[in-house]
């Protein structure tokens, strides 16, 4: 792919950034050297290597998910400053 001032100028405008000719002259240059490197990694051979998600192997750390019963409503609700039989009762917040 060869990267042209046009190219440079539209992807300047898609990025919302301005630039002057000397600039444009040397994004050129730099996006072209980019270019060059990926074709260059494109002709790697790369039958046999197994892709990466992730540069370190990620495993889970969670726990299983298993069902347990729960503190009884009581224990929980005595210690709230005040409560109604089921529910906390806190201050409101909204008018």
């Amino acid at each position: 792919m060869q990267i042209t001032r046009e190219l440079v100028e539209y992807v300047a405008d898609l990025s919302r950034i301005c630039l002057d000719g000397a600039s444009e002259e040397k994004m050129e240059r730099e996006l072209g050297a980019v270019i060059e490197y990926m074709e260059v990694l494109n002709a790697l051979d790369t039958d046999g290597v197994e892709p990466l998600s992730h540069v370190f192997q990620v495993t889970n750390v969670m726990r299983e998910d298993a069902v347990a019963p729960s503190s009884p409503r009581e224990d929980i609700l005595a210690g709230a400053p005040e409560a109604t039989g089921q529910t906390f009762v806190v201050p409101r917040t909204l008018e």
